[in-house]
């Protein structure tokens, strides 16, 4: 799986046969490969479960650990780009397999539907803040989405920008998405201006 993510990442979805996959990992043949998956497809969504797997392991504990949605949301943002920063070859190859792996039908293999639950965490998270009155009124689909697209984003950007201090950027990224969401963003929702 070293292997074949490496593969993508240098040479793209296309490129990434089953002849280089071995050729990288240093194997004499594919068999070793086919043993254990039964095709490419497998191989490229079995990449997918793993990546997303370990990330979530490294992510939810963090957001767990906040007392309140404010807190949340800035570990949920930091932690996912600490995450990329630290897994940028495998999060470049993840984004390859998504945006190429297809159906039998041709469709998409990782639609919308299979983004179902970071989107859910995120808005649960949104609403969480909206309840508790921390966050002003919006709706959550578009915030959760707004979110998700400049995190996955990411992914490309730090692999072409090696020295890229992802701590800073990770800050900011957070701060945007703080002050879009927090209640006193809004004129006279603040504890000041209510009096």
């Amino acid at each position: 799986m070293e292997a074949a993510i490496g593969v993508i990442a240098e040479r793209g979805y296309t490129g990434a046969s089953f002849a280089r996959i071995a050729e990288r990992a240093g194997l004499s043949s594919t068999g070793l490969i086919s043993y254990h998956f039964a095709n490419k497809d497998e191989l490229m969504e079995q990449i997918v479960v793993e990546v997303y797997t370990e990330g979530a392991r490294f992510i939810v504990p963090r957001i767990q650990a906040q007392p309140d949605a404010t807190r949340m949301l800035r570990a949920y943002i930091e932690a996912n780009l600490e995450f990329i920063a630290n897994n940028r070859e495998a999060m470049v190859a993840v984004t390859e397999v998504i945006s190429n792996l297809r159906k039998p039908d041709g469709a998409l293999r990782f639609d919308l539907a299979s983004d179902e639950p970071q989107l859910g965490g995120t808005e649960w998270i949104l609403r969480k803040g909206q309840e508790e009155g921390e966050f002003r009124p919006f709706d959550t689909r578009v915030m959760a989405l707004a979110i998700r697209a400049a995190i996955d984003r990411s992914a490309v950007y730090f692999r072409a920008e090696p020295e890229l201090d992802w701590r800073a950027y990770a800050r900011e990224m957070a701060s945007v998405f703080e002050h879009a969401v927090r209640r006193d963003s809004i004129p006279g929702t603040s504890k000041k201006e209510r009096g």
